[in-house]
């Protein structure tokens, strides 16, 4: 056992000092934020945590970035300002060092929409009280990385930023000062919307005194960019559905990250990943790296399931996609 757990550790330490093309190579864990509606829900049951030895193995493929999904309900279960679930937490932060031990970046994700037992969030400052409570836990490992929250959507515009403002305030009031931020936008965070949704006008006046501020968007590849199809709407589309934020990115002196992203295991998805993964390579002064959806013990069957080793996107198409981020 100890030769092996040495060799693992050398692995990863050798995929993580691969040339990178890209600042992050990631993948979304997500189970912690199963069982919506049902809070606290019961472990194991409703909702699951993530299983080290996979971790491992994306470490081992190059990745360096992991986004931990997880449910505001079940961290802070009485309020945006009440006291923290400590096993929740202790989970939470587990995680984390775990991940961050190994010299990769663990994303802080409240996978909640904007929303708190599904009411929008319009409590600016319980808002911030949240994170900077939640920064505070984490304000020493500069490999975290705090998203403000999920997919905003539905909500009103002005509300999104102040949410966004909110949470970067939070964060940097815990102390929190050198770790990177990445707020996200409305309309489910899209790229290919970005500018034409209002997320560009409005997100651009977001102010972090430390200056490091990642805007996070999302963009799948099938017809109306749900990800719930494995079909994708051509080999071009998903450089095609980055350009108008690329153009955003440059013209405000801005970076983004591409947080969520996915494409059937197809011919046709295949090459319209790597068509865009190439696009992002060669813009990579405004755009850091891109997160796939999804991995996670939990998700069987999902067409783009990408967790090791029996996910069919960890065996297709990882091993076509992978030399876009690492050498």
């Amino acid at each position: 056992m100890r030769f092996q757990l040495l060799a693992t550790l050398a692995l990863a330490s050798s995929a993580l000092a691969q040339t990178r093309k890209l600042k992050w190579f990631g993948i979304n864990e997500s189970g912690a934020e199963f069982g919506e509606g049902t809070y606290p829900g019961t472990y194991g049951k409703h909702y699951i945590w993530y299983d080290y030895n996979t971790i491992d193995q994306f470490i081992a493929q190059g990745m360096n970035m992991f986004r931990l999904n997880f449910a505001m309900e079940r961290l802070t279960p009485n309020s945006l300002t009440g006291a923290f679930d400590q096993y929740y937490l202790g989970n939470l932060t587990e995680q984390v060092n775990y991940i961050t031990k190994k010299g990769a970046y663990a994303m802080i994700q409240p996978h909640n929409y904007g929303r708190f037992y599904s009411n929008i969030i319009t409590d600016t400052a319980g808002f911030k009280t949240w994170w900077q409570n939640v920064a505070a836990k984490f304000k020493d490992n500069e490999l975290v990385v705090f998203d403000t929250n999920n997919e905003y959507h539905d909500m009103d515009q002005t509300l999104v930023f102040n949410l966004n403002q909110a949470a970067i305030d939070g964060v940097r009031a815990a102390g929190a000062t050198k770790q990177y931020i990445t707020p996200e936008g409305n309309s489910w965070s899209g790229a290919w919307t970005w500018v034409s949704s209002g997320n560009g006008a409005s997100l651009v006046n977001l102010k972090d005194p430390q200056n490091k501020l990642v805007y996070q968007m999302h963009q799948y590849l099938d017809t109306d960019g749900s990800g719930t199809h494995a079909e994708c709407v051509s080999t071009t589309i998903f450089k095609e559905r980055l350009q108008a934020a690329t153009q955003w990115l440059k013209d405000n002196k801005k970076v983004g990250v591409i947080g969520e992203f996915a494409g059937g295991n197809n011919t046709q998805c295949i090459t319209a990943l790597q068509n865009g993964l190439s696009y992002l390579g060669q813009n990579s002064d405004v755009w850091y790296g891109a997160l796939w959806w999804a991995a996670g013990p939990w998700w069987a069957d999902y067409m783009y399931n990408m967790e090791p080793t029996s996910g069919t996107a960890w065996k297709v198409v990882l091993p076509k996609i992978k030399s876009y981020f690492v050498s």
